[in-house]
């Protein structure tokens, strides 16, 4: 996580020293991504594609009752809640899924420490952080050899399968505020020579921007376009607007929110290439992508999902420094039968929906649309948030503060926003407990403001 202090620093830089910048983390990061054997692991994941069920089967119950036993004697949460049931006479076997509770994610915000094994704990850890679509700050300790798992499995699934080969330049639409919110001219992407990535701001996808983007993706020859679904359908949009032909991509892929028919349809048009479906979160306890049969494959190394009462909870397989058993992600959807076939070939098992992963977009005056606002949180005294937005020159952030909150926090809070969003009112409005929704579930983003394609209208609602 980078302090608000360096971030004020680095958009200081000219555009040279930022991609610079951006280079030298790419490179600290593919030390830990990347590896001396990661074609071995990409082959491995290949080839793993094509295993019966049975085998499948019992390769995941091998690696679960691996990790269960390893959490109930060398993680200290799950160690003492263990050491507590034993206490009171509970002789139940952790070597059983069923007999774990459900872990919520207020658990692990409140002390992730409790969560890290014994013999990592602290040591050799990447911290990532996030706070998805729930408003809940979390931070994620993961090691070299997990990450190069999970990068090798991308490699395979989310490339690989694509036609995305290794040196192939490719493109992100994300939500690292690369820029600053108020410069309006280009760039608003730095270049990663280090991963051969252009990282592209989300948050300066204005109407009379885009063209700008599109000039880019030609100039740096990009063949793989990756980003937030709502980012990438607003750039399509443009594109179709201006009749440009001259973007020509080997795929799209989607991530972080649902990918509807008529969005992926617009982007096909746009680039001319399939658009694929991925899923994903910063805890690592499931992971999926889409074939080119559109079969939504699960990734059975990263975790094993349970469908109870269609929601998704989650035991991690991959990430032995942190695990997370029975997890609940907040997330709702439906997994295929048993034995269901997808016509790729392939036999990883199939995911027949995901529901419940939709955030509100926030609308700024000049029609860019901000689905990213996770870091507005990051490190600050605060349990749970929720961002209304009430019109577009006004912004409530409804939250639950933990008794070190101070003035300066909120301010800090206040600065976040407006370098997000621009010069808007913020009003702060602590609470003990956020409003939820008819199914018991806190959105981090509500907005009362109505976005029209082409972002030339804005129509406040509620405001």
């Amino acid at each position: 996580m980078v302090s608000d202090a360096l971030l004020r620093l680095y958009h200081r830089l000219p555009a040279p020293a930022r991609s610079a910048a951006a280079t030298l983390r790419g490179f600290y990061l593919r030390a830990w991504r990347y590896g001396a054997d990661f074609e071995r692991l990409v082959e491995g994941a290949l080839a793993r594609e094509r295993w019966t069920p049975q085998h499948w089967k019992a390769w995941q119950d091998e690696q679960l009752g691996a990790l269960l036993d390893r959490a109930a004697t060398r993680v200290p949460y799950y160690r003492e809640a263990w050491r507590a049931r034993r206490r009171a006479g509970d002789r139940a076997s952790w070597e059983l899924l069923e007999n774990w509770p459900v872990l919520e994610k207020q658990t692990l915000r409140e002390n992730p420490g409790a969560f890290r094994a014994d013999d990592r704990a602290g040591r050799d850890l990447l911290r990532e952080h996030t706070s998805g679509t729930t408003g809940l700050p979390l931070s994620v300790g993961k090691s070299r050899g997990t990450l190069r798992g999970l990068y090798a499995l991308a490699a395979a699934r989310a490339r690989r399968w694509y036609g995305v080969l290794p040196g192939d330049r490719t493109a992100r639409l994300g939500g690292q505020l690369v820029a600053p919110f108020a410069q309006r001219r280009p760039p608003f992407w730095v270049w990663n020579a280090a991963g051969r990535e252009l990282y592209m701001s989300t948050f300066h996808l204005a109407p009379e921007l885009v063209p700008h983007y599109l000039d880019a993706l030609v100039r740096y020859h990009i063949v793989c376009l990756t980003g937030y679904t709502s980012s990438l359908v607003a750039l399509a949009h443009e594109m179709l607007r201006a009749g440009r032909v001259d973007l020509r991509m080997k795929v799209v892929v989607t991530s972080a929110e649902p990918l509807g028919e008529d969005q992926r349809a617009a982007i096909e048009a746009a680039f001319g290439c399939p658009v694929r479906e991925t899923y994903g979160m910063t805890e690592n306890v499931a992971a999926a992508s889409e074939c080119e049969a559109g079969g939504l494959h699960q990734w059975p190394e990263v975790g094993v999902i349970e469908a109870v009462d269609e929601e998704f909870i989650c035991t991690g397989l991959i990430n032995d420094a942190m695990p997370l058993i029975r997890y609940r992600l907040g997330d709702r959807g439906r997994l295929a039968p048993a034995g269901e076939t997808c016509p790729c070939g392939r036999t990883l098992p199939l995911i027949a929906a995901i529901e419940g992963r939709t955030s509100d977009l926030l609308v700024t005056s000049d029609g860019r649309r901000i689905f990213w606002m996770n870091p507005v949180l990051y490190g600050l005294p605060v349990r749970q948030g929720q961002i209304v937005q009430e019109s577009v020159r006004r912004i409530r952030v409804r939250f639950v503060p933990t008794p070190a909150f101070t003035e300066v926090a909120g301010r800090t809070l206040v600065a976040r926003i407006r370098d997000r969003l621009g010069d808007v009112d913020v009003v702060l409005e602590p609470l003990a407990e956020l409003p939820r929704t008819a199914a018991g579930k806190v959105r981090a983003i509500v907005s009362n403001v109505a976005w029209t394609p082409g972002g030339a209208d804005l129509v406040r609602s509620g405001a």
